[in-house]
């Protein structure tokens, strides 16, 4: 009721005491004498003090038409000027941003402390995206700036791992994120992978032959790996990635689907590519690859590695010395990293 009275009652209340003061005004004119307009209009500045010895507005017909056309005419006047006013945000010139207290970032925290992302020292948001308001739900992503040494690890990163409350992915360059929060991490029960690339010894290996099913899986991952071991440097003549692709194709295949189960993996192809010597002033030298898909074309003359590999045998021995070169540049780095461990 106190709101109705507050929205409906309270504005118009000023229209009450116009509809007073002209009513007033009409009593002053019906009571003045004569009978024209003009000389009531003359005699009203002699009845004005008695029309408002009493405070009751007039009751006459007059007084009350006069009285309602006075606030209708009021009101009509009022109404024109808001309509045309400008619009003012009074104390709200310079914005009105504020920083938010406990009370704003109440309603997006989770009750357990260990369920919620940490912002600051009092500000929490809950990993929870379906709270029980859907309102609350809050997009969890977070975009850390600072330079070299202002504390992005120190302060974000790592109040982030000790919650234990997700799964984490963290790039960490400098080796201290894992010194300071892995053993930690496995007394929560979480399974620590590490990828070192410096020191292989260290590292979680990956093999990518592992995955390798079917014939096409052969071609994609040739095609991968002819992509990313290309260097900075122009594109060369697509004779020679064209040789290359049968040749990487020919001997995936046979270590895939022909190779021991523990040579399946990247030594096995460094060690095939390092052992194919090639005699340009001698074309009909073989050496040990050459031998290993001779005894597989009698075992299988359609064999895939069988036919990508007599497709690469057509190129002469100079060509296919320059090809062998060229595949030898491209798995350095894998023949690197064979020295230090199993890949």
């Amino acid at each position: 009721m106190s709101d109705k009275i507050r929205e409906y009652v309270l504005p118009n209340l000023p229209y009450l005491f116009v509809f007073w003061f002209f009513s007033k005004i009409g009593t002053a004119y019906r009571i003045a004498p004569g009978t024209d307009f003009r000389t009531k209009l003359m005699g009203m500045l002699d009845t004005f003090p008695k029309a408002f010895e009493t405070y009751w507005p007039g009751l006459g017909g007059i007084d009350l038409l006069v009285g309602l056309a006075g606030a209708a005419g009021m009101y009509l006047l009022i109404q024109s000027k808001i309509g045309k006013a400008k619009k003012f945000r009074r104390d709200a010139e310079y914005g009105t941003a504020r920083f938010g207290t406990k009370e704003d970032i109440k309603p997006f925290v989770d009750p357990k402390f260990q369920n919620n992302v940490i912002l600051t020292g009092t500000e929490f948001l809950t990993m929870n995206t379906r709270p029980k308001i859907p309102a609350n739900a809050r997009n969890l992503n977070a975009c850390v700036i600072g330079s070299s040494g202002s504390g992005k690890t120190r302060f974000w990163l790592t109040p982030q791992l000790l919650q234990a409350h997700s799964s984490y992915v963290v790039v960490d360059p400098k080796g201290g994120t894992l010194d300071q929060c892995g053993r930690f991490l496995q007394r929560e029960k979480y399974r620590v992978r590490v990828f070192n690339s410096v020191d292989f010894s260290k590292s979680m290996h990956y093999n990518p032959l592992a995955y390798i099913k079917t014939e096409s899986d052969v071609l994609k991952f040739v095609t991968a790996l002819i992509a990313n071991t290309k260097g900075d440097g122009k594109e060369g003549d697509e004779f020679w990635t064209k040789a290359e692709t049968l040749l990487y194709c020919a001997l995936v295949a046979y270590i895939v689907f022909e190779g021991p189960e523990e040579e399946r993996n990247m030594n096995t192809l460094v060690e095939m590519i390092n052992s194919m010597e090639v005699r340009e002033d001698d074309e009909t030298f073989k050496n040990a690859v050459d031998y290993m898909f001779d005894g597989l074309e009698r075992r299988s003359p359609q064999h895939f590695a069988v036919r990508q590999y007599k497709k690469y045998k057509l190129a002469s021995g100079k060509t296919a010395k320059s090809i062998l070169i060229s595949c030898g540049a491209r798995l350095a780095p894998f023949d690197s990293a064979a020295t230090r461990c199993r890949i």
